[in-house]
Formats: C-alpha cells, sequence, structure tokens
C-alpha cells in the first residue's frame, strides 16, 4: 500500500478522481447480478476498467453530476465574493439544470432560459447519456424555480453520489453549516428525508478526511451531526449497520448485499462504508464496492470518493488513473475546490469569471 499523502490537494484530487474511478468500474456490471458478474469475470469479479459506449474508463451520470454540483458551489464562492449575497443551493440547483440540457432534456416550468456559460458545458464528454437517475431527471425537468426542496419522497442514492464537492470544498467548520448544506442541495431532487441526511452525512465525514481525521473519527463527527435529525433513524442504522459488519464480517463481496443494493441512499452509504471499512487500500475498497449485484457504479462512486480523500491520489493505482475520463479536467476542478476550501481562490481574475461566472 502506498503511504497517504498529507496535503489537502492530494486528498481532495484523490476524492473527486477516486470516485470517477469507483463509478467507472462500476458501470459495466451496474445491472448485473452478483452470479453473472463471477460467471464475466471470474471468482474475483471484475477488477479492471471494461469499455462502456465503446470508451475505457468512461464516467456515469454519478461524475457528471458530481462535477457539476462543484461548478455550482465554486460559483456560489464567487458571487457571494464579488456581490456579498448569493442562495448557493440556487446556483448549484442552476449548475444542474445545465447537467439536464447535456442529457437532452429541458427544464419545463422554469421561466428563465438556462445559463449555458462556464467551462464545463464546453467539455463535449459530459453530453453523453450514461443511464442518468430517473429522480434526478425528473425533479430537474419539473422544478418550478431555483433552490426548492423536490416535491416527491424518493430516498434514491442520487444524492449521494454527487455531494461529495461540497465536503471537499468546505472546513467542518464552515460558517454555512455544512451537514444542512449538503442536506439542503439533497433535496433539490430527492425528497425523502433520509436521502438528504445520507448525503449531509457523507459532506461532513469527507470534510473530515481531508483535514486528515481517520476514518472512525470522520464518521464519528457525522453521526454527531445526524444523531441531532428529528428523522435519522433509517440512515443512522444503515451506518451503524455497516460499522458493525464490518468488525464481525471480512472482506467479501457476498457479504455486501447484506447491507442492500446500493439504489436508495443508505444503503448505497453503508455499502461504500463497509468496503472502505473492511480494507486496508484504495484498490481493494473500490473492487469489493462494485462487484456486488446492485448500484455498482454508484457505490464504486461513493466508496471511492471516501476512500480517495483517506488515501489520496498515490493511493489510487496508475492503471485507473491513466485512462479515467476527464483527468485533466477533474483534477482542475478539484485544484478549484481546494483553492476555494482555503479561501484562495482569486475572484478578481478574468480567467475566473470565465470559468466560473458569478453573476
Amino acid at each position: 500500500m502506498k503511504s497517504a499523502p498529507s496535503s489537502r490537494q492530494h486528498r481532495i484530487r484523490g476524492s473527486l478522481l477516486g470516485g470517477a474511478v469507483g463509478d467507472a468500474l462500476g458501470a459495466p456490471v451496474e445491472f448485473e447480478s452478483r452470479a453473472d458478474i463471477v460467471r464475466r469475470f471470474g471468482s474475483r469479479g471484475i477488477r479492471d476498467f471494461v469499455p462502456l459506449d465503446g470508451v475505457l474508463g468512461a464516467i456515469t451520470d454519478d461524475t457528471q453530476m458530481g462535477i457539476f454540483c462543484a461548478e455550482g458551489f465554486i460559483r456560489a464562492y464567487v458571487r457571494f465574493c464579488l456581490k456579498g449575497i448569493c442562495s448557493p443551493e440556487s446556483v448549484i440547483h442552476h449548475a444542474y439544470m445545465r447537467w439536464l440540457k447535456t442529457q437532452g432534456e429541458e427544464p419545463n416550468r422554469l421561466t428563465f432560459d438556462v445559463g449555458m456559460d462556464g467551462w464545463l458545458i464546453g467539455l463535449r464528454q459530459l453530453w453523453v447519456r450514461r443511464a442518468p437517475g430517473a429522480t434526478c431527471l425528473s425533479a430537474l425537468r419539473e422544478a418550478p424555480g431555483l433552490g426548492g426542496r423536490a416535491p416527491n419522497n424518493s430516498k434514491g442514492c442520487g444524492t449521494v453520489m454527487r455531494i461529495a464537492p461540497l465536503g471537499l470544498g468546505s472546513l467542518p467548520d464552515a460558517p454555512i453549516g455544512l451537514f444542512k448544506f449538503a442536506a439542503d442541495v439533497a433535496g433539490l431532487t430527492h425528497g425523502h428525508p433520509t436521502a438528504c441526511l445520507s448525503a449531509g452525512f457523507l459532506a461532513v465525514m469527507i470534510s473530515h478526511l481531508v483535514e486528515g481525521a481517520s476514518l472512525p473519527d470522520a464518521i464519528a463527527a457525522g453521526k454527531r451531526l445526524l444523531v441531532a435529525e428529528p428523522d435519522r433513524g433509517e440512515t443512522l442504522r444503515a451506518i451503524s449497520d455497516a460499522e458493525v459488519m464490518a468488525v464481525n464480517v471480512k472482506a467479501d463481496p457476498a457479504a455486501v448485499e447484506q447491507l442492500g443494493g446500493g439504489w436508495v441512499a443508505e444503503e448505497a452509504l453503508a455499502i461504500a462504508l463497509y468496503s472502505v471499512l473492511t480494507t486496508s487500500n484504495f484498490e481493494d475498497a473500490i473492487v469489493l464496492a462494485v462487484n456486488h449485484g446492485g448500484d455498482s457504479d454508484s457505490t464504486g462512486a461513493i466508496a471511492g470518493n471516501i476512500a480517495g480523500a483517506l488515501y489520496g491520489t498515490d493511493g489510487i493505482p496508475d492503471r485507473w488513473l491513466a485512462h479515467i475520463e476527464l483527468r485533466d479536467e477533474i483534477s482542475s476542478v478539484a485544484d478549484d475546490l481546494l483553492a476555494v476550501r482555503e479561501d484562495t481562490l482569486d475572484v478578481d481574475d478574468q480567467a475566473v469569471w470565465n470559468r466560473y461566472p458569478g453573476w
């Protein structure tokens, strides 16, 4: 195992790239049973990228939405610095609307045109549609405005698979209140409290990992905030199940399915936690997180976000990093999140405005 780097940059890059790696490894087997995966790849399951849509290391909507979440967060920071007022949830919602348009969809109820500026919208790889979540699409299509909670009761994993950038760009004690902020951003598409609280927990946990916290300490920090929430039951139980199983059951792909299929938020979070808790390096964590008969790309992405923040970029195997789609662009977004976290982004620089216009 390579030693984890000590710098925030390597942890933030590791988390964002790690999420993309887990997404890309799990995507080709997302709808396959564990038995089918074994028949196709052998008893150890899938361990290396296989082409998706003819692309090796292809990312899906999980990484796409995460990148647009990061863009919206950074644009909100630019706007606040320059104008002194901002609704970050609304700015991120607007970023998600840009993602919606890359998927060939249009918001049906907005009374204004979606701004198609900034730099991400020009990346043609982000315009590819790879099984986007139905709830994310429908919630964005039917949103009457920006910043409001989605009027549905979905607790799909589309909240947790995209939320890591908020934890990467925010200090644990950020004045904005990271737990509630992430939960509110999750609520833009998913109305069930469990979906939102799972996202709040994950964002806080990742923020602590970036500061060098151990995984148990980062989990404890997230739980301290979670237990104060009235609707904590399902999320807290899923986290506890993952912790208990990690103590009693060795890293075993067959055991992963005891935590569920990962299609809903708390199950995806639990699978990712178990995968990282029962392994000692990035590769083993991600392989464990994707080799089950469930939402493999999302559980891989979440485990990649966690393990990447824990082990840094040096912990990600070179054979995966070399082929991940949009590697350089994802690294650039990660560095911009670092600048926001450390309050060093030069918002007066025209180049920064061109990338992240904060109007």
